[in-house]
């Protein structure tokens, strides 16, 4: 006897039977912003079936006996939201972040990723773009939830930040020499061979994307000034390219930003300081500004709890940035700079990601072209066009509903009232 026929004899003995396929779900929508940036239709029946939709219908169309309905006729329903920049295995920064990088270990901080992811799935944000991984965290996370092991929103994922000596992402800039040698500085380079090199070490470890800086940051203390050669930026693109991986730029001064642009940067992070030029080289490279205004939050309510929760020098930086924050915005989005929806959530608060809806309106975005920002051009950046971002047949079920119209409030979106990833009802409805 072959073993399948053995096998199925097996199955009918012991009463074991192979498992009903699962019956399509239809989902009745009172609203349905299938496509951002189109206009929203009224009453519709999304049909979804394997973990994809298969259907959309005007109407709501009864579901046939033995599917599954849910009931969002009360709802506005879009496609999963994106943010194309977290970092979620710490919720925490300043001094306490510090503390917590020498006081925790890595199965502890995968285990506050999970979380994290969690809280951010269940916010809406069904894929996320995770801009910096310590020690593979979150890149096993990335592992475990596509094979269903754990929930948590699709990541998309760099694999450690690179930077030169001194930069943003020297992890050795924060200790003192005695630690030094015992910090991992594997992400940092100097001169375009040891770049190259760093990135084939990021890739090797499993890296979607990659992310690097041209200059200094906020919460490192390293200023804003670029901190990176012409020829190690075009060393890292270059080689970036080379493994068909996009690249993510780490900028807050203008000239640093024009450097990345230069070298051939997909995505601008932060870009807190924008002229003329600068504007100029994104409408000419058709790079995406990820603007990141949320960081704001993070900092004024860590400061409201304890007003040296940072180092002077950092401090410093962080006025600065809350001063000047949205002003990039108020000069990109008028002037026809692409702009793909990012919170820097782990300096802001995982979870209330949407906050930064609110804050990309404040600053001159209408809120339809705030919520394509989290889906149709999110998507288009991450390179998932053809998976996420819509809510269109043969794409992936990921679907959120709120009550109310974000459209004339986007507010709304954060009190997200029913989340389905994959095909997966994980909150709601």
């Amino acid at each position: 006897m072959r073993r399948f026929e053995w096998l199925a004899a097996a199955a009918v003995a012991f009463g074991l039977a192979a498992p009903a396929a699962a019956a399509p779900t239809y989902i009745h929508a009172g609203r349905l912003m299938d496509v951002p940036g189109k206009p929203v239709r009224g009453p519709s029946t999304i049909v979804v079936d394997g973990g994809r939709i298969v259907e959309v219908r005007n109407g709501l169309v009864p579901a046939p006996a033995g599917a599954a309905l849910i009931d969002l006729r009360d709802r506005t329903v879009l496609p999963g939201l994106i943010d194309s920049h977290v970092h979620l295995d710490s919720d925490r920064a300043g001094n306490e972040g510090l503390l917590a990088e020498f006081t925790e270990n890595l199965p502890m901080r995968s285990l506050e990723a999970q979380w994290n992811g969690m809280k951010t799935l269940r916010a809406g944000f069904t894929t996320v773009r995770n801009l910096g991984d310590r020690g593979g965290v979150t890149m096993a996370l990335r592992d475990a939830i596509a094979r269903g092991w754990v929930q948590g929103p699709r990541i998309v994922d760099s694999g450690m930040s690179i930077s030169t000596s001194g930069g943003h992402m020297d992890a050795r800039n924060a200790v003192n020499d005695e630690t030094d040698a015992h910090t991992d500085h594997s992400n940092v380079c100097d001169g375009p061979e040891s770049c190259r090199r760093a990135i084939r070490l990021q890739v090797s470890r499993g890296a979607d994307v990659i992310k690097f800086a041209t200059t200094g940051g906020v919460n490192s203390g390293t200023g804003l000034l670029t901190r990176m050669e012409e020829e190690e930026a075009r060393a890292l693109v270059q080689t970036a390219k080379a493994y068909r991986r996009k690249v993510a730029v780490h900028a807050h001064g203008k000239e640093g930003v024009k450097l990345a642009l230069r070298a051939g940067a997909d995505s601008i992070e932060h870009g807190t300081e924008m002229d003329d030029e600068v504007i100029k080289l994104f409408r000419q490279t058709g790079a995406y500004y990820v603007p990141t205004l949320s960081t704001v939050n993070g900092y004024l309510e860590r400061l409201a709890k304890d007003p040296n929760a940072y180092p002077p020098a950092v401090r410093k930086q962080i006025d600065w940035r809350i001063g000047i924050t949205g002003q990039s915005l108020q000069k990109a989005y008028p002037a026809g700079v692409k702009i793909a929806f990012g919170t820097d959530a782990g300096v802001s608060k995982h979870g209330r990601n949407a906050d930064e809806f609110e804050l990309m309106v404040k600053h001159g975005m209408p809120p339809a072209e705030a919520i394509k920002a989290a889906t149709v051009n999110a998507a288009d950046l991450l390179g998932l066009a053809s998976e996420v971002g819509t809510i269109e047949p043969g794409k992936s079920a990921d679907i959120i509903a709120v009550a109310g119209d974000p459209l004339q409030d986007v507010r709304v979106l954060k009190q997200v009232g029913f989340v389905m990833a994959r095909g997966e009802v994980v909150k709601g409805p």
